[in-house]
């Protein structure tokens, strides 16, 4: 999803927040914005825009769950000791359910790399630093790990002739992967206290090829230059 409705969101929100202000301040209405909890706000507003986006959702569905439970336990509604212990074990569950259903979930980059064969080149980085150029190659997809590690992929110079995928997961590591700069790039992620970070200096957005990024980040960050 583009940002339009994020805006719309956060412009709704500032909207709301300023005509209560007003309001009260013209002594029409008494809402007080600063209830038990009021500060549960920063958590649950922010990650609840960030649910309408086309991924990393799953943070943020966390997130929102966090705030929620902790609003509840600031009004009363919910034993704030059964809340702490019972948080961990629910952000656990969330988590494992994000991993079994991320192939059968998601947007149209999802879908897409799902109807892909999946390459045979694999590259991984165990407690360790693997540098890798795939440069005049034929390239079809590839699959990179970085497990306390870090893998490093340039495709800069690669000949794509078809749309294809690059899997990749960052686990406690990272992974940096330099794209062709005639290509179409679209990431399918799954974020968990971890992200992808997009810092091409110019993004093409209607050429014939489509280069996939299918990431997973655990702990981990994932770059596209």
């Amino acid at each position: 999803m583009n940002n339009k409705i994020t805006n719309i969101l956060w412009g709704l929100v500032l909207v709301a927040v300023g005509l209560i202000l007003g309001l009260n301040a013209l002594e029409i209405t008494n809402i007080d914005l600063f209830f038990d909890g009021w500060w549960t706000l920063f958590i649950i507003v922010p990650c609840f825009i960030g649910l309408f986006r086309d991924s990393n959702k799953t943070f943020n569905l966390i997130g929102c769950g966090v705030g929620v439970f902790l609003l509840l336990a600031c009004q009363d509604l919910i034993d704030f000791e059964i809340l702490m212990k019972l948080m961990v074990p629910a952000i656990l569950v969330v988590l494992g359910l994000a991993f079994i259903f991320k192939d059968f979930l998601g947007g149209k980059a999802a879908k897409k790399i799902r109807s892909f064969k999946k390459s045979d080149r694999e590259i991984c980085a165990t407690f360790s630093e693997q540098n890798v150029d795939f440069g005049g190659e034929v390239f079809d997809g590839c699959t990179l790990s970085g497990i306390f590690g870090s893998v490093n992929c340039n495709l800069k110079n690669v000949i794509m002739t078809a749309d294809c995928a690059v899997h990749a997961s960052a686990i406690f590591g990272g992974v940096t992967i330099h794209v062709p700069d005639n290509v179409n790039v679209k990431v399918a992620a799954t974020p968990i206290f971890g992200g992808v970070s997009d810092k091409r200096a110019s993004k093409v957005i209607d050429a014939p090829v489509t280069l996939y990024i299918n990431a997973t980040c655990l702990f981990g960050g994932i770059d596209i230059k």
